[in-house]
């Protein structure tokens, strides 16, 4: 889900605002951090929390996909290909796709809000942690620091902090929002917080890897983009090679972290394994 719901409390889409809303909910992606989110909850409660995790894994996508179009608009990363189509501020125009991310990062929080399947005490819960990743301290804190680092030379502690930021703090958000709706213990979030942490940052390299080896028609976006515009990458760090171990090393430390719990944690371990053996 990105602007389904959304839309769907319009009977149709007249203006140029719904026009590119349901643009926007019809180019969906790999919804990587919803499945996340609800793998986490059945992790630690079970099938019966499924239905319970719904409104806060459309919520964590809604900010992703807000965060995609903002990413893409020309005074960020200035792209004009995202899963394979024009970008909204190419489709559209730049203040249409500026207010649609708006729009669903507004509606994300007012999902989790209204959703009457949990306490408030979890709501309230989800709430902060989906606003500190998606804040200074988490998403928009990274993309500052992404722009500022175009054309300098990173270390690699640099560049992991970035990336800790930009891509991994809304990885980790899924992961802990779905022990909120689970009903987990202290040590089953703080797990959960680890391995967000680890499986974020190889989520990252692996994009780097792939951003070399493959072409933008395979990725549904402008390969070779961040070299290309000055950024550093991991891959131009540590190597091609070197990048990919450290990439599966972080996907095993996140496995190990998880090794003991029951099978309800199944769906979890394969989606974490997606996230590195992957080629987009």
């Amino acid at each position: 889900m990105t602007g389904e719901r959304v839309v769907a409390e319009r009977t149709t889409a007249t203006t140029a605002l719904e026009r590119a809303l349901l643009a926007s909910s019809m180019n969906s992606g790999k919804r990587l951090r919803p499945k996340l989110l609800a793998a986490a909850a059945r992790a630690t409660g079970g099938q019966s929390t499924d239905s319970k995790a719904t409104a806060s894994a459309e919520a964590i996508e809604l900010i992703h996909t807000y965060s995609l179009i903002h990413d893409d608009l020309p005074a960020m990363d200035d792209d004009d290909l995202r899963r394979g189509r024009p970008t909204l501020h190419v489709a559209f125009d730049e203040a249409t796709a500026i207010l649609v991310g708006d729009g669903l990062q507004a509606k994300a929080f007012e999902l989790i809000a209204n959703d009457d399947q949990l306490s408030a005490e979890q709501r309230v819960a989800l709430v902060q942690c989906l606003a500190k990743a998606s804040g200074f301290d988490g998403m928009v804190g990274g993309q500052g620091l992404d722009i500022e680092a175009t054309e300098k030379e990173l270390s690699l502690d640099e560049l992991k902090k970035i990336h800790a930021l930009k891509t991994g703090a809304l990885i980790t958000a899924a992961l802990v929002m779905g022990g909120i709706v689970g009903e987990a213990s202290a040590s089953q979030i703080a797990k959960l917080r680890l391995v967000g942490d680890k499986i974020g940052l190889a989520f990252q390299i692996i994009d780097d890897v792939i951003d070399v080896r493959s072409d933008s028609a395979t990725l549904g976006k402008t390969a070779g983009k961040d070299a290309a515009a000055g950024k550093t990458t991991y891959v131009a760090l540590m190597g091609l090679e070197a990048a990919e171990s450290a990439a599966l090393e972080l996907y095993r430390e996140s496995l190990s972290l998880i090794a003991e719990w029951d099978e309800n944690t199944d769906p979890l371990r394969e989606l974490l394994a997606k996230m590195v053996k992957r080629d987009r």
